[in-house]
Parts: structure tokens; sequence; C-alpha cells
């Protein structure tokens, strides 16, 4: 089964895993059955319409699925896919 690696900040929602094994032939199959798993990561991932959050970035292995075929792209059993939150704030001089 493809592995999700899980940031840090998102791991009080797995039980403190980081890394989840799921099910799924794509990326999205593979992420809705982690939020079916961990229902309350579902809120940090999509959008209310069910959409990814805008801020959240998912790898298979080093690329960016939205630069693949985005939840479409085919993940097999010995994938990682890496949940990476974008990060903003600090201070410009």
């Amino acid at each position: 089964m493809p592995k999700v690696k899980i940031p840090t900040p998102l791991r009080q929602y797995t039980s403190g895993n980081s890394e989840v094994e799921v099910g799924g032939g794509t990326a999205g199959d593979a992420l809705g059955n982690l939020v079916e798993e961990h229902p309350d990561l579902k809120q940090h991932l999509y959008t209310g319409d069910g959409k990814l959050r805008s801020f959240v970035n998912v790898y298979k292995g080093d690329e960016d699925i939205r630069y693949l075929d985005g939840q479409d792209t085919e993940v097999s059993q010995d994938d990682e896919l890496s949940i990476i939150p974008s990060i903003a704030g600090g201070r410009c001089k």
C-alpha cells in the first residue's frame, strides 16, 4: 500500500504517526482513504467543497502532483506521498 508522510503539525490527527499506509490507486484515492481513517485531518487538507487546499502540497516522491496528473496521479504500493504544507510568515527587513 502507498505510504503518506505526515508533517509534524498534522501528526496530532494521526495519533502521532509520521507515516500512514493507505490503499488507493491514485493520489486522490490515497488521500481520501487517509481522511477516512483519520477524519480530523479532512478540514486541514480539503476545502468545504472537497478540493485540496491551495496551501497543501502533495508530492509523489520528489514530484509535486500538481505538475503530474493532480489527484489523478497514479500511485503504486511502493510509492510515498508527502504532505507539505506551505509555510508563510516571518519578517522582511
